[in-house]
């Protein structure tokens, strides 16, 4: 790696309820810079969770992240000529990048309805330990365990 590696930068929380989670989230969901649309979406969408369950929706949304976030992941290393598939245990801000990002990834997939209905849903998906984010995580959960064998090759 060449020169010193960028500094981290401080994110301040979003308009709504002031949380750093929540900004991480609208700037995941964010496309072509178009800040102002995501965060009609993720507001709609809490709106949508607030309206259904009658609480918090940054409960909620918390509690669906946590289900997703992965523990381990594999990571492809090449030693003596040969590509293994080495699991590794996922730090705490990587979990939380993936469970967004995993969760986004799904919405965007599932057919009709709009942006953040299919959010809502799939964050519900996640509370009751089903839907598309949900198996993304339990895949690379198996890959992971599958691979246990080349686990003395991490550093």
């Amino acid at each position: 790696m060449r020169g010193k590696q960028a500094p981290k930068r401080k994110i301040k929380g979003d308009s709504q309820y002031n949380d750093v989670q929540i900004a991480k989230f609208i700037n995941y969901v964010m496309r072509n810079g178009k800040k102002s649309i995501a965060e009609k979406i993720v507001y709609g969408c809490f709106d949508i969770i607030k309206e259904k369950t009658k609480q918090d929706p940054r409960h909620i949304f918390s509690k669906a992240l946590k289900q997703v976030m992965p523990l381990l992941e594999v990571r492809t290393r090449k030693i003596g000529g040969v590509h293994y598939q080495i699991p590794y245990q996922v730090k705490s801000e990587r979990r939380f990048t993936l469970g967004c990002k995993w969760i986004i990834e799904a919405a965007r997939k599932s057919k009709g309805k709009s942006m953040k209905e299919k959010l809502a849903n799939e964050i519900f998906a996640a509370i009751n330990n089903e839907g598309a984010a949900i198996k993304k995580k339990e895949d690379v959960y198996k890959m992971a365990v599958a691979n246990k064998a080349f686990a003395h090759f991490a550093k």
